[in-house]
């Protein structure tokens, strides 16, 4: 068996406690110890980070203008893939002139979204309960119980009486996992992945929601697809919030995963406001972006997520 080669260290330049320290903990057979000196060694690197940190605030102090700039922490937004398809919205003139002529252009101009919430087939109360906050979060929206009818009549009657989206709330064994929006009546459709959903009476310290039109808060949007996902939530709320409401809706797009947040605001100074968490509090995963409505057989899909996407953790798609 050929032993692996040491790195030489010189030991002149080490402290004394960094030589005591040195010893490496998956040399010690006993737990205990073994945990002992883990905690030593991740102290030892704490107390110099933060005697580093010190001395470089120092250094800015004392040179001014002339010190070194700070230190970036690196992240992985900050080690963000290079992607292509990212938009400079305020200089992109050919992608500014694709957005003014996109199905949810006239929402923007003063078209009001008209909106149906419903269930999987043979849904619990807990999608049923789920599906009945949309009315109060979105304007002119309605909830209609599913009964037997299939999506594709469901898209019928919709069409018939002018809807322009579908908000499909979807439970596997009793737990809401998908959220399916259909915009109507020539698509797209979008499928999210829905997690960590915590309802408005469960949150501590919650408020109660009011009749107000939100605003609303679309963050961190910036690809093509992620524009087209955002421009699809926004074209549901309404464009003409009502600000004495003070309420406050939230989209925030972090590595590809869209937080929704829902706050009521008062600002106690000029400088300063409290928030209070409305609810509901769940996170969203695109799973799939397709044209048209609900056409899983022959649809032609713009995005759709697969496992082995999720090997690069430094690759967004949104």
């Amino acid at each position: 068996m050929v032993k692996p080669i040491k790195k030489e260290v010189d030991k002149d330049d080490l402290t004394k406690e960094e030589l005591r320290l040195r010893r490496s903990p998956t040399d010690i057979k006993c737990k205990a110890k073994r945990v002992l000196l883990v905690q030593k060694l991740q102290a030892a690197k704490k107390t110099a980070r933060e005697k580093a940190r010190k001395q470089r605030k120092k250094e800015r102090e004392i040179l001014g203008d002339a010190a070194p700039e700070k230190q970036v922490p690196r992240t992985i937004e900050s080690m963000r893939r290079a992607d292509e398809t990212i938009v400079d919205t305020e200089n992109d003139k050919e992608f500014e002139e694709e957005i003014n002529k996109d199905e949810f252009e006239s929402y923007f101009d003063g078209r009001v979204p008209k909106i149906v919430v419903t269930t999987n087939q043979r849904s619990t109360k807990n999608a049923v309960e789920f599906a009945k906050v949309f009315p109060k979060l979105l304007p002119n929206c309605e909830f209609f119980h599913r009964r037997k009818y299939n999506l594709k009549e469901i898209v019928q009657f919709c069409n018939n009486r002018d809807y322009t989206d579908i908000i499909v709330v979807n439970e596997t064994k009793g737990i809401i996992d998908e959220l399916t929006i259909s915009h109507l009546p020539n698509g797209p459709t979008a499928v999210f992945r829905l997690t960590n959903l915590v309802m408005p009476e469960d949150i501590p310290g919650g408020g109660e929601m009011t009749s107000h039109k939100a605003e609303l808060i679309v963050n961190n949007f910036t690809t093509r697809l992620g524009h087209t996902v955002g421009r699809m939530f926004a074209s549901m709320f309404a464009q003409d919030p009502n600000f004495k409401g003070r309420r406050v809706c939230t989209l925030h797009n972090q590595r590809d995963f869209i937080f929704f947040r829902q706050h009521r605001y008062i600002f106690e100074s000029k400088e300063e406001a409290n928030v209070q968490e409305l609810g509901p509090r769940f996170t969203l995963k695109l799973k799939s972006l397709q044209k048209g409505s609900f056409n899983t057989s022959t649809g032609e899909y713009i995005h759709l997520h697969q496992h082995n996407m999720d090997v690069d953790r430094k690759k967004f798609v949104l």
